[in-house]
């Protein structure tokens, strides 16, 4: 008797274990889909935030252009940096500014000058007297770039910076400008005709999301 009910029971606990594993994986999957549902909405919040800031510019004149750094070839600027450079040139032509901070320090790929020093040897080739540049030679993210140049501008008394950036870049540039106190800062933003967007803008929103967690992280002291 004990036999047969033991038989008679085993297809019972086949039937509960499979209906036990089917609603483990029914939830899993609820899991991943709600997972893939909040990555797509961070990534359109933040391409929202990219394209969002490519409206807002320079209106009258600032205390001094910050141009943020890129990367050197061959100890010269890259074709996206001399962009930023150009544009940051056009303001001073404009007599939108009256004084440039390069920013940027030493790359990892060779270079033997500073970012902030080709970036002047770049400006005064294009007619920039000397004396109106001022290098930060120490950055090495876009955090540090503000940062630095944030201390420059103590020291001199400057209030109001203009941001020379790219325009994929200009949304993240200016939440750190806000974060390291730089209140009264604008946006002046190039749009590249060199630079493969859909690359730089998905690598934005990986650099945006990391700096929402440092962030956070800083706010809390941790």
């Amino acid at each position: 008797m004990s036999g047969r009910g033991d038989g008679e029971l085993k297809p019972l606990a086949n039937a509960i274990s499979k209906r036990g594993r089917s609603k483990r994986s029914h939830k899993l999957w609820i899991a991943v889909f709600v997972l893939a549902a909040l990555g797509l909405a961070w990534v359109g919040y933040i391409q929202w935030l990219i394209h969002s800031a490519q409206g807002r510019t320079l209106g009258a004149r600032a205390d001094v252009a910050i141009v943020l750094g890129a990367s050197l070839w061959n100890d010269r600027p890259s074709p996206g940096l001399r962009e930023r450079l150009d544009w940051a040139y056009g303001l001073y032509a404009d007599k939108k500014v009256d004084r440039i901070i390069v920013s940027g320090g030493l790359d990892a790929n060779g270079a033997t000058i500073t970012e902030a020093e080709g970036m002047k040897q770049y400006l005064t080739e294009r007619g920039v007297p000397q004396d109106v540049i001022v290098e930060e030679r120490e950055a090495t993210s876009t955090y540090e770039n503000l940062l630095y140049s944030k201390r420059i501008m103590d020291r001199e008394g400057w209030k109001e910076p203009v941001i020379v950036t790219h325009q994929y870049h200009g949304a993240r540039a200016m939440d750190i400008a806000r974060f390291v106190g730089l209140t009264g800062a604008v946006p002046s933003l190039t749009e590249s005709r060199v630079m493969w967007m859909p690359w730089h803008k998905t690598r934005e929103t990986l650099a945006y999301t990391k700096w929402y967690a440092d962030k956070l992280r800083m706010k809390l002291n941790l």
